[in-house]
């Protein structure tokens, strides 16, 4: 479809993945479905759960892929053949066990560093030039093996500071929709805090 925008959110679907760390790419598609008031539905024939808007005279499909993290090519591969969406028009919002709590990282492309649900899209896409945010979720320091950790929680200091991360990862995703990449990537890549990410445009 012309013109369409593709915004994906990686996480693992039902209520006991629900808020971990590795759920955060759903918690930030939430997050603007909420903004724009637009309505999930189950969609058998993707594996995964659409919201469809318009912001700023933009056509926007949300996409929460419910075919657990490693499987999620599949879902972003049916969507975007369905809707003929052009790979430049493709946004996939991801948890990043080796960024900080807090940090976001914007990119045109790249590696998938390790992440399986980035694995999975580029094998199915064929391609590793789509667009993906990062949102930095830490890790246990010194630690190898991470499951335990990207399958946890967040804790109560953690957790107030994600609910500003998440609006502001909102925002970067809303600025990418509207100004494009190079400007979502410089007014907001870096460490969510009180003066950084809110600035007023130079």
């Amino acid at each position: 479809m012309e013109n369409l925008h593709l915004i994906v959110g990686l996480g693992n679907p039902g209520a006991r993945y629900k808020s971990t760390r590795h759920n955060v790419g759903f918690a930030v598609v939430e997050r603007l479905a909420e903004r724009w008031r637009a309505d999930w539905s189950a969609e058998k024939k993707f594996q995964a759960v659409l919201a469809r808007a318009e912001p700023a005279g933009r056509k926007v499909v949300l996409c929460e892929p419910q075919t657990f993290m490693n499987a999620s090519g599949e879902a972003v591969q049916a969507v975007v053949a369905f809707y003929d969406v052009a790979i430049a028009r493709v946004l996939v919002v991801v948890d990043d066990a080796d960024l900080p709590v807090g940090q976001l990282r914007l990119r045109p492309g790249g590696s998938s560093g390790g992440h399986h649900g980035l694995e999975s899209i580029e094998v199915h896409l064929g391609t590793r030039e789509y667009a993906r945010l990062r949102v930095g979720i830490g890790r246990t320091e010194g630690a190898r093996e991470i499951t335990g950790h990207v399958l946890g929680r967040f804790d109560s200091t953690e957790s107030a500071l994600m609910d500003k991360v998440l609006s502001v990862a909102a925002n970067q995703a809303e600025a990418w929709l509207v100004a494009g990449i190079q400007k979502a990537m410089s007014q907001f890549n870096g460490i969510v805090g009180d003066a950084v990410n809110e600035r007023e445009d130079q």
